[in-house]
């Protein structure tokens, strides 16, 4: 039998993942305390890293903690990318470079995922987060003290199926990524490497001297570290020297397979995805593929903009939650945010579809098409779209009154 716990905060945020430390940061920052139910016996730390785009760093501008992050890690100033196939190799820039406060637009960030999660922790009250916490069921009712309930519960959101919001699809692809530690250095430029072959792509994204952030797209069903290892080298038998070397480093501790799972675009643009005021953020609200590396960064954007909306009301009552005033402001954020997820979850799928490459008959015409039009034209477009500094930095001035 589950021990059940009665909640006196008013605000209760579902989740302790990125989405969730973050929103509960951002709420600390307009002075409304709240509690993060996190199901785990403690903060989860597993897992490899994250790319962090301009866009991403504005938000932890925001929450106060990017000086702490951007001190350990250096920026990318551009990219290569090597067709297994042909040989060529182009050089290019990163998406997600322009835009950004003057001493972070230079490039993106690759991020240990602990690191993020305990700078966003240490920043909170010590009895913010409660471990052990699991969400079953969600009843409203006149006379309970929640006032606000964000779900912030990643992909299988349970705040998102009492919306009524319909699961993640499979993309048909899974993605297998960690870490490849290296005792002595590596000895790589700080630039990322993409190698793409039909139906390929691996990436070797170094993080510091040591550690090397490293992903690869395709069809994976063994859940087993080193079946995943083995049957990854199998894969990539052609592949450059470096790639072989990388999978030789993994830290099996870090790796990870993961199904691509995304959310129809208009599902978020016309689905339920707040209810007085419950709502979601996160992986909860847009679930997308992570071929632009925007799951982490759009996670962020989510939580400052709650941070201002629920914050402007707090301050226009006086330090006070009033339920009425704070459902139109969550119908604000819902409606600043439906467009956004819409837009990144379907660019992300996009880009993973064309870079991936096709298969059988149609292959060659998705590889002409992503050699010639996608990475001459569109990239640099899509780059451009990921900036959000025109909404987030507003949310740094609410943050610093």
């Amino acid at each position: 039998m589950e021990k059940m716990m009665m909640i006196e905060e008013e605000v209760v945020i579902v989740g302790g993942g990125i989405a969730g430390l973050a929103t509960a940061l951002a709420l600390k920052k307009v002075g409304v305390r709240s509690l993060v139910l996190e199901r785990a016996s403690e903060l989860r730390l597993s897992g490899a890293a994250l790319v962090l785009s301009s866009n991403a760093w504005t938000a932890l501008e925001a929450l106060g903690i990017a000086h702490k992050l951007a001190a350990g890690y250096l920026p990318y100033k551009k990219t290569y990318l090597i067709n297994v196939a042909t040989g060529v190799e182009r050089t290019g820039f990163l998406v997600g470079t322009q835009g950004g406060s003057a001493w972070l637009s230079d490039g993106p960030r690759s991020v240990h995922r602990k690191a993020l999660l305990e700078a966003l922790a240490e920043e909170l009250p010590a009895d913010t987060i409660r471990f052990s916490s699991k969400l079953i069921s969600i009843e409203t009712k006149h006379d309970c003290t929640i006032i606000v309930l964000i779900g912030c519960d990643g992909v299988h959101s349970i705040v998102a199926k009492w919306f009524g919001l319909k699961d993640g699809v499979c993309s048909g692809r899974a993605s297998v990524y960690g870490i490849a530690a290296y005792s002595e250095g590596h000895g790589l430029e700080h630039v990322p490497l993409q190698f793409i072959h039909t139906g390929k792509r691996f990436g070797v994204f170094p993080i510091t001297e040591t550690d090397i952030y490293w992903f690869i797209d395709g069809d994976f069903s063994n859940a087993d570290p080193r079946v995943i290892q083995e049957n990854v080298l199998e894969r990539v038998a052609n592949f450059p020297k470096i790639v072989h070397d990388v999978l030789q480093h993994a830290d099996m501790t870090t790796l990870i397979r993961s199904p691509l799972k995304f959310r129809y675009p208009w599902d978020v643009v016309f689905g339920c995805v707040s209810k007085g005021t419950i709502t979601v953020a996160g992986d909860a609200l847009h679930p997308m593929t992570p071929d632009l590396g925007q799951g982490g960064c759009a996670a962020l954007e989510d939580a400052v903009v709650l941070g201002r909306h629920i914050g402007n009301s707090y301050i226009r009552h006086g330090g006070k939650l009033c339920d009425r005033d704070l459902e139109t402001e969550l119908k604000m954020y819902v409606k600043e945010r439906r467009w956004r997820s819409a837009s990144l979850i379907s660019a992300s799928y996009f880009a993973g579809w064309v870079q991936q490459g096709g298969s059988g008959g149609a292959g060659w015409l998705v590889n002409f098409f992503r050699d010639k039009i996608y990475y001459k034209f569109l990239h640099r477009r899509i780059g451009s779209f990921i900036s959000y500094d025109w909404k987030v930095a507003y949310c740094i001035r609410i943050f610093w009154l």
